[in-house]
């Protein structure tokens, strides 16, 4: 599944053999690429797959491109309300509202059969490819034999490249439409081969799935394929609220539910200063961007956003997206101005937690959820207020410390 974060990769100033003998020399590469594929050949055969599949591999060629865009990836460093002022535009609603009503008789029957809304599916085609409109045009065989034949990831993509044969078998696709992304991501909702194999859906009856040209397969697929997330129906994802700040930070965490009632009787209440509607059902605070950012109540739906992408950014604002389209006004944008460190403070910030004996997981200058959970407890230990959004003022206090 493509995510919207993966960077552009930096330019490459050097000739192909010279990148090739480069990237050759960093991997040890076992075999000769042709002899490689001969063998996947074997194996695809040895799975099932017919020469007609298995026609798709012939005259296949390493592409070294491939592999330095891969090693350039950098860190996403934007926070919520950057990223989302950006993906959440006049233009994105304006032609994703559209499409609520051009397609409303699709929306409806996936709304049936799936249980997942309209504006949901419309916020990740939205976020994912632009509503179909930028979905890349790499060979993705190509580029998914040269990651497998990489030494990095060579057994996820083997059996990727394997998978995107037996959509060729199936008759979903032929080997010159699958063009996508350089990872080997295919169509609307850039799925994986894998997924495709197992989510895709033939939804306007011709007998083939094509999640590149058919809008209803697309869209269909898209909802099986989040019904298989864990997708609850008729149950909400995301609400803005505001937050009284006396609130007990170290709750907003969204390993910790409460009730909606629980947090209304703390204060917590809907953006205008009303009541929030009286009931048991659990949500989650969560606080993008700290105490100062903007506020939401997240549902177990919005676990269904995390699952799509991991990245807090991205799926709050697919979240928020979703809410927009579904007639949500505009967000507030907190109570102050919030820095977001840099991805190196994100790295120095992550070494100093670790050295004093926090888990913040991997030091890669990124914000994820080990990283928020050892902040808030940095937090809570130097008597700062304990949201789990890095700032500065905890950077500064771990490095005197």
């Amino acid at each position: 599944m493509k995510t919207m974060f993966r960077t552009i990769a930096a330019v490459l100033l050097f000739s192909g053999a010279t990148l090739s003998s480069a990237l050759a020399a960093s991997c040890s590469t076992r075999q000769p690429f042709e002899a490689w594929l001969a063998d996947v050949k074997s194996e695809a055969a040895a799975a099932g797959v017919t020469p007609r599949g298995l026609a798709a591999l012939n005259g296949l060629t390493y592409d070294p491109q491939i592999v330095a865009r891969d090693r350039a990836q950098g860190v996403f460093q934007q926070s919520f309300l950057q990223f989302s002022d950006r993906m959440v535009s006049a233009d994105r609603l304006l032609r994703g509202g559209r499409f609520l009503k051009s397609e409303a008789a699709t929306f409806d029957h996936i709304a049936r059969t799936y249980g997942v809304p309209g504006p949901v599916i419309v916020a990740f085609w939205g976020l994912e490819t632009d509503f179909g409109a930028v979905m890349g045009n790499m060979s993705t065989l190509r580029s998914l034999a040269t990651l497998a034949y990489d030494c990095r990831r060579p057994a996820m993509f083997r059996a990727e490249l394997i998978d995107a044969l037996k959509i060729i078998d199936r008759g979903d696709l032929q080997a010159s439409d699958m063009r996508g992304a350089w990872a080997g991501e295919l169509g609307q909702f850039q799925f994986m081969p894998s997924y495709y194999l197992k989510y895709a859906v033939d939804e306007d009856g011709d007998g083939r799935r094509d999640l590149l040209r058919s809008r209803a397969d697309a869209l269909a697929s898209a909802g099986n394929f989040l019904k298989s997330l864990g997708w609850r129906r008729g149950e909400p994802w995301l609400r803005e609220v505001r937050v009284p700040e006396s609130l007990d930070w170290k709750q907003a965490d969204l390993a910790i539910k409460h009730p909606v009632s629980v947090w209304a009787q703390w204060g917590v209440t809907l953006p205008n200063g009303g009541a929030l509607p009286a009931e048991e059902r659990e949500a989650s605070l969560h606080l993008p961007m700290g105490r100062l950012g903007p506020a939401f109540l997240a549902y177990d739906n919005f676990q269904v956003f995390l699952k799509w992408n991991q990245s807090l950014v991205y799926s709050t604002t697919a979240a928020y997206l979703a809410d927009r389209l579904a007639g949500a006004p505009p967000i507030n944008r907190g109570r102050g101005r919030v820095t977001p460190l840099n991805a190196q403070d994100t790295s120095d910030l992550q070494r100093l937690l670790s050295a004093k004996g926090w888990d913040p997981g991997p030091i890669d200058g990124k914000l994820g959820t080990a990283t928020r959970t050892a902040v808030r407890d940095a937090q809570s230990r130097f008597g700062l207020p304990a949201d789990s959004y890095p700032s500065q003022e905890l950077l500064e206090t771990l490095r005197r410390n």
